[in-house]
C-alpha cells in the first residue's frame, strides 16, 4: 500500500479488522519492522488521540517518531501550483514535502478543514498537495473531509462488541456549539457502506451529508425512531454540507439522554472524542455501563499500527 488517503484503500474491510484484532493481542510481535525507519507526524491542527495513539503504534513497530506541529512550528504553505508567491505564504509544498521525504520513511499528516470554501475543503488541498510531492508514503491522520484511522477504529470496535451478525448502528447528529467539519462522520459512514449492518443516519433536516458519501444509506430525520432497537449509537456533530460550515440549528432536543438509549435494543454508545458532556450527551449516557468510548479509543492503536505494518510491508 502506497498511502492511506481514504477508507476507500481498505481492499476488504472485514480482513483488515481481522488482523488488527490479532495486532491487539501481540501488538508487539512485529517490533523489528520498523526498525532504522522513521515515521514524521505533522500536526496542522490539535490532537490527543490521533497524536498518542499513532505515535505508540509506530513505537511498537519498532520506529523512530518525528512530531512537529506545523502551524506553530512550520513556514505557512503554498498549495497552487504556478503562483507568485508575493503574499503570505513562504514556502511551497513542493519543496516541503521532498525535504521531509529525505528525513522520513512515512509521513502522517492531520489537516482539518477550514469551513470557509465546500469547495477548497473537498479538494484536499493539505494531503493530496503532499500526496503529489512527497515521495513516500502519507497517511491521512484527519484531512478536510475524512478521518480514515478513526473509521477503522471503529469498525474493530464494532466487531467486538456485536452480539449479532447484522447490528443495527445509528449515527446521530448532536449539538455543538462550533461548526464542526464532517471529517469524521464521513468516513465512518464510508466505512459502515462496507460493513455487513443495518446502517441508519439521523439528523435534523439542513444537515445531510455530501450525497456522493451517504449514497443510498437511509435517512431518518425523528431521532427516536431512528434509535428504535439500535445495537450502537454512535453520535457527531457536523456542520451544514449544503449551506457550507454553518450551525443551522443548536436544538438540544437532539442531545443523546438516558431516555433515548433506552429506546435502543442496549445499544452500546460511541463517539470518537472529544465530547462536550451534557451538551452532545449527557453524563449518565457517557458514564454508564454500556458507553464504549475509552474502548473504542484504545484501538486507534491498532488501527493506525495496521496502516503502517501494511504499508511497511507494501501490502494490500
Amino acid at each position: 500500500m502506497k498511502n492511506y488517503f481514504s477508507i476507500q484503500d481498505i481492499d476488504s474491510l472485514d480482513h483488515w479488522v481481522d488482523e488488527a484484532i490479532k495486532i491487539k493481542k501481540a501488538p508487539l510481535s512485529d517490533k523489528v519492522l520498523g526498525v532504522n525507519k522513521t515515521i514524521g507526524l505533522l500536526f496542522f491542527n490539535p490532537s490527543l488521540r490521533t497524536r498518542l495513539s499513532t505515535q505508540k503504534a509506530a513505537l511498537n513497530l519498532g520506529m523512530n517518531v518525528i512530531v512537529m506541529n506545523f502551524t506553530k512550528e512550520g513556514w505557512s504553505l503554498e498549495y497552487e501550483d504556478g503562483t507568485v508567491m508575493d503574499q503570505g505564504n513562504s514556502e511551497h509544498v513542493k519543496e516541503a514535502a521532498q525535504v521531509v521525504s529525505q528525513y522520513c520513511d512515512v509521513i502522517a499528516i492531520r489537516a482539518f478543514a477550514k469551513l470557509e470554501n465546500k469547495d477548497e475543503d473537498y479538494s484536499e488541498k493539505v494531503l493530496k498537495g503532499f500526496i503529489k510531492y512527497a515521495t513516500i508514503p502519507v497517511v491521512n491522520m484527519e484531512s478536510a473531509t475524512g478521518h480514515p484511522l478513526q473509521a477503522l477504529a471503529d469498525a474493530i470496535t464494532i466487531t467486538e462488541y456485536k452480539k449479532k451478525d447484522k447490528p443495527k448502528v445509528v449515527l446521530s447528529w448532536a449539538p455543538h456549539p462550533k461548526a464542526l467539519p464532517q471529517a469524521v462522520a464521513n468516513s465512518f459512514v464510508e466505512m459502515m457502506q462496507q460493513m455487513d449492518a443495518h446502517f441508519v443516519i439521523t439528523h435534523p433536516v439542513g444537515f445531510e451529508l455530501a450525497s456522493q458519501i451517504t449514497k443510498q444509506v437511509p435517512i431518518d430525520y425523528n431521532q427516536e425512531s431512528a434509535f428504535k432497537d439500535a445495537d450502537f449509537i454512535y453520535v457527531k456533530n457536523w456542520s451544514s454540507y449544503t449551506d457550507y460550515g454553518k450551525v443551522l440549528s443548536a436544538d438540544d432536543s437532539w442531545k443523546i439522554t438516558e431516555d433515548k438509549m433506552k429506546l435502543t435494543n442496549q445499544a452500546k454508545f460511541m463517539h470518537c472524542l472529544p465530547v462536550r458532556r451534557n451538551v452532545v450527551v449527557d453524563d449518565v449516557v457517557l458514564d454508564g455501563q454500556n458507553s464504549i468510548i475509552v474502548e473504542q479509543a484504545n484501538n486507534r492503536t491498532y488501527a493506525a499500527q495496521l496502516v503502517l505494518k501494511k504499508i511497511l510491508k507494501n501490502e494490500k
